[in-house]
């Protein structure tokens, strides 16, 4: 039996009373427990009678672990009783004798309750970018790009070209000038196929050596004409079919990021704007996340998070960096519940044909299939896919209100 004593926000405090035959039945199994596994002299393994385990070990003491198995058995029940969810528990009380009831109470931290804006009434500045003639003529032009072949040319070398070199160790490689070293760039620009010249290697900002280089070939990327054989091969009838389908792409595109940023916008306002007192427990597993996070990215670059807080401790801005992990916390706790209370208010739902939907999509981004996705990812990293699907469908809905 369960009941709630008082409530005082997300604090709730409850009152949970196990009848003695439990209790008697949890005693009995935390005893045969025992007996199984205690090895005493003059008995064999798992033979010990369990009087002897009792006197032995001692009531109080079997006791002790017996109320402890007694609230892990009754506290989720108790839980799903009174209708909380709870993020933390702090056991206050308890009262327990041989031959009677085992009685504690609780103070439980609550899953909070978030009280919406008017979200109706918000103005969200994003506008759509204006899609001009030289925006669809810069996308026709990476289109060509795409197509482009490497020829070589008779002229001296310029900043987008493609060099091929061998070095005096007979080593022969391209250098792709748009992405060269700029004392690379410097040592080839302006020459011509069969120079040689001498390109510096740097340690830092200092030229340790130059190395002898002798320019092989140059090549420059030309660009497909665009006309209706190009067209033909995108897979487009005519190229004002094809101009039709880029402006068409560009258009839907912008509509894509326009709603996203709106969408990110509203959350913003959302989360900014609730109303909601968030549980000490809570705050502090999203700490926690964040560091877990911090230490993984550390760990990529061969750091370690304790040596990073030393460092931090020993600039004097550790402090600085636990404000902002409360403040990263709390943003992300508020953007999370605002969502969720968003969720609620819309009834939003999503169908799991669409979340095979998007996985599908997603699965054809990384080249893989659906089913592969799922075993690589796992159940847990799946199920908050769906989780954030649902978040984004309610946004997109939000949104079209706000639109309308």
């Amino acid at each position: 039996m369960a009941e709630i004593l008082e409530r005082d926000g997300y604090r709730v405090r409850i009152k949970v009373e196990v009848p003695a035959s439990q209790v008697e039945q949890a005693y009995q199994a935390v005893l045969s427990s025992y007996a199984s596994r205690v090895k005493l002299p003059g008995f064999r393994p798992g033979k010990v009678p369990t009087k002897v385990v009792e006197a032995k070990l001692g009531k109080e003491s079997l006791l002790e672990e017996v109320k402890e198995v007694l609230r892990d058995e009754t506290f989720p029940a108790a839980a799903r009783e009174l209708a909380l969810l709870p993020v933390g528990v702090r056991l206050l009380e308890e009262h327990i004798t041989f031959g009677g009831p085992y009685i504690y109470t609780a103070e439980v931290e609550n899953y909070p309750e978030v009280r919406l804006p008017d979200w109706r009434s918000f103005k969200l500045e994003v506008e759509t970018p204006e899609l001009t003639e030289e925006v669809v003529n810069k996308a026709l032009e990476e289109l060509r790009s795409h197509y482009a072949e490497l020829v070589a040319v008779e002229r001296e070398v310029q900043p987008a070209d493609h060099v091929f070199i061998e070095t005096e160790d007979g080593g022969r490689f391209p250098v792709q000038m748009d992405k060269a070293q700029p004392h690379v760039r410097e040592a080839l620009l302006g020459k011509k196929a069969g120079d040689e010249v001498r390109v510096p290697v740097k340690e830092g900002e200092t030229v340790v050596r130059e190395v002898r280089t002798k320019i092989l070939e140059v090549k420059a990327l030309q660009l497909p004409e665009l006309d209706d054989e190009f067209a033909n091969t995108v897979g487009e009838d005519s190229l004002e079919s094809l101009v039709s389908k880029v402006r068409e792409g560009l258009r839907a595109q912008f509509e894509r990021e326009s709603n996203k940023a709106r969408a990110s916008q509203l959350l913003d306002k959302l989360a900014e704007s609730i109303e909601v007192e968030i549980p000490p427990s809570m705050l502090l597993r999203e700490e926690r996340s964040l560091l877990e996070s911090l230490a993984e990215d550390l760990r990529e670059q061969n750091l370690d998070l304790g040596k990073h807080m030393a460092r931090l401790e020993q600039e004097g801005k550790l402090e600085e960096f636990k404000q902002n992990l409360r403040q990263s916390a709390i943003k992300r706790i508020r953007r999370s519940l605002a969502v969720e209370a968003l969720v609620e208010e819309l009834k939003t739902e999503l169908s799991q044909e669409a979340f095979e939907d998007f996985l599908a999509g997603l699965a054809r981004s990384y080249r893989t299939t659906p089913s592969r996705l799922r075993e690589e990812l796992g159940q847990d990293a799946i199920a908050r896919l769906r989780v954030q699907c649902l978040h984004d469908k309610a946004l997109s809905e939000a949104v079209r209100v706000l639109l309308s």
